[in-house]
């Protein structure tokens, strides 16, 4: 099935984590880049793939800054965080009509850089394959496994860091996602969860430069980033 005769896709961003290593006097996504929040630099390209139906948002109930975001509500259905990002992702599943979007898009709410190509690259190569996948990028650099001092060396053969947006049937991720918590496993994204349930997942290789906003050097970045793709 092709991405432009798909007959719907679903959404999930979690926004509604606090980011305290960022230092800032708000939640990152609600920091400034280039004019934007990094939560509408994130929504962006997603809005833009054709077959997107839908955007769900999970953010804090009490959230105070959203509303001084350029999104508008006809873009989205917003739906309750939870304790963890996890929590907030499941809370956003159960909302979805998996009728009329039978696969979701699940993608972190600091990841502002994310390419249009690299999402519609990722669901084509699901849709060929027939199940679920994750944008990631190949380790590049030595690894090593210790708190102060090394351990040892891990091979980084066949090593990925693991990127978002992440790709999934939604009835099958939704219900992972509910078994695993069930079970006290630990997720720590999507891909972990369908990894658990023993469901397989593909790795579409992206762009490096897909970031996450994680501290304040990675806003840097960013706006570097951004200014030379302009």
């Amino acid at each position: 099935m092709s991405i432009n005769t798909f007959p719907g896709i679903a959404v999930v961003i979690p926004a509604a984590g606090v980011g305290k290593r960022m230092q800032a006097d708000r939640p990152k996504q609600y920091l400034r880049l280039h004019g934007k929040t990094i939560l509408e630099h994130s929504v962006k390209p997603l809005l833009a793939v054709e077959a997107v139906q839908q955007l769900y948002l999970a953010l804090s109930p009490d959230d105070p800054y959203f509303a001084a975001t350029g999104l508008t509500a006809n873009q989205f259905i917003r739906v309750d965080g939870g304790a963890e990002r996890v929590n907030s992702v499941l809370n956003a599943l159960l909302q979805i009509d998996a009728l009329k979007m039978p696969w979701v898009l699940v993608h972190d709410a600091a990841r502002p850089l994310v390419r249009r190509e690299d999402i519609e690259h990722l669901i084509s190569r699901c849709l060929e394959v027939g199940h679920g996948g994750i944008l990631a990028t190949p380790v590049r650099d030595t690894m090593k496994r210790g708190q102060t001092l090394v351990t040892h060396t891990v091979e980084r053969n066949e090593l990925w860091h693991a990127l978002t947006p992440q790709f999934f049937p939604t009835v099958l991720l939704r219900e992972s996602i509910a078994a695993a918590l069930a079970a006290g496993v630990t997720i720590t994204d999507e891909a972990s969860a369908m990894e658990w349930a023993g469901e397989p997942v593909l790795l579409v290789e992206g762009h490096s430069d897909n970031l996450k906003i994680t501290r304040p050097a990675d806003l840097q970045l960013a706006a570097f980033y951004l200014e030379q793709n302009r």
